[in-house]
């Protein structure tokens, strides 16, 4: 057998809807036409990059320093470093310096890093249900255990539920905030909950530390901001994603920032070190990493992607689906109106030629996933179609 035992069962466990919904979304498109097809499967960002971007990556190759493709440090180059250092002092209130931040290919390569470099065979990462199915892999990667703790009926946390599956070999609780697939921004008031219940497992000899995929921390709509964890608990590292605040998916770019109150920051550092190494990502893309530095304080239109999520929840409402209204990302996630979702999802890309995403990809069954990243035009070419697929349900 050409793969290993391990891959093969993952080959056979894993249902890997997103990607199976948009090769099927690219399938329609060649037999039926791009204008016939309502693609809602991939969370692909179609909006452009701030306006200076590419100006700014074209001037750097044209005029970038001698050397400037070469190795440098593995945790990235000290100058960008320290450029994020300063913007996360400026946005969080604490003293970040460069040893703080540490350059990774995007959130997926920062995760692992992390992981690799913190977690023993045995050892458990609590994750709120429902989440991005490829963090089962992360954990699972490192020989840790993933425990799913559900969430409430409107997608918060559930600190009981959680305080119910921390044990003795709890290492870390994974947030994901905006949440993907639901768009949710977790409350503080549940994180702080979150943080006192941890703080308790300190003065019983546990640490568990949180550490947060903010892959989306800059798409927040409604004037809402994210609450700030390095405030609310000590024990904090996050990763931050550039795929959709400034909409380089394909850079696979993104950074690691460890709270200033974690005392061991040197060691954690050494061990990001040789994970990096290890894993055979060896540094962040050179150019990226002195391109993204200088764009801390920016992002994509959020004005735009809130218009789309406006536009799509009212066709929803309209059409008799029940679904909480996203804070966040690019996402909402409707209750199916039959209990088996594939078979809703099937039929709606059957009759309507609508691809969404079954929620049992997320961990949630009865429930779908929209991405709707996609031009606005197709969101209303599609609205029809969802009110149809309502109707045939609920009137």
């Amino acid at each position: 057998m050409i793969v290993s035992k391990k891959m093969m069962r993952l080959i056979k466990d894993q249902e890997g809807w997103t990607r199976k919904m948009f090769e099927e979304g690219l399938r329609m498109k060649r037999t039926l036409g791009e204008d016939k097809v309502y693609d809602f499967s991939l969370g692909n960002p179609d909006i452009e990059p701030p306006d200076g971007l590419n100006k700014a990556m074209a001037d750097m190759l044209l005029n970038g320093e001698k050397g400037m493709h070469r190795y440098m440090e593995n945790s990235g180059y000290l100058g960008v470093r320290e450029e994020i250092a300063r913007y996360l002092s400026r946005h969080y209130g604490l003293n970040f310096e460069a040893k703080h931040v540490f350059m990774t290919v995007g959130c997926a390569g920062g995760i692992n890093i992390i992981f690799k470099s913190m977690l023993n065979r045995g050892d458990e990462v609590i994750v709120p249900n429902p989440f991005f199915w490829e963090f089962k892999n992360y954990i699972e990667n490192y020989g840790a255990i993933m425990k799913l703790v559900d969430t409430t009926e409107d997608f918060q946390l559930d600190v009981d539920r959680i305080g119910s599956a921390i044990t003795k070999k709890t290492r870390v609780v994974l947030i994901n905030s905006p949440n993907n697939p639901t768009g949710v921004v977790y409350r503080e008031e549940k994180l702080r909950e979150l943080a006192t219940l941890l703080y308790e497992k300190r003065e019983e000899g546990q640490e568990i530390y949180l550490v947060a995929d903010e892959a989306y921390k800059k798409i927040v709509y409604d004037g809402i901001s994210l609450p700030n964890l390095f405030d609310i608990y000590d024990l904090v590292i996050t990763v931050t994603s550039h795929s959709k605040d400034l909409a380089l998916p394909g850079e696979r770019i993104g950074y690691i920032a460890i709270s200033p109150k974690i005392k061991e920051v040197d060691t954690l550092v050494s061990g990001l070190i040789i994970s990096i190494r290890a894993l055979g990502f060896v540094n962040a893309p050179a150019l990226f990493q002195r391109v993204v530095g200088r764009f801390q304080d920016s992002s994509v239109d959020i004005k735009e992607y809130q218009r789309k999520r406006d536009t799509i929840y009212d066709t929803l409402i309209q059409a008799g689906f029940d679904c909480v209204k996203p804070d966040g990302a690019f996402y909402l996630f409707p209750k199916s109106p039959i209990k088996d979702e594939v078979s809703f999802v099937m039929r709606m890309q059957r009759e309507e030629r609508i691809l969404v995403v079954p929620g049992r990809g997320f961990g949630k069954k009865g429930y779908f996933r929209i991405a709707y990243c996609v031009p606005y035009e197709k969101i209303i070419a599609a609205s029809d179609g969802f009110i149809r697929a309502g109707k045939r349900y609920f009137s």
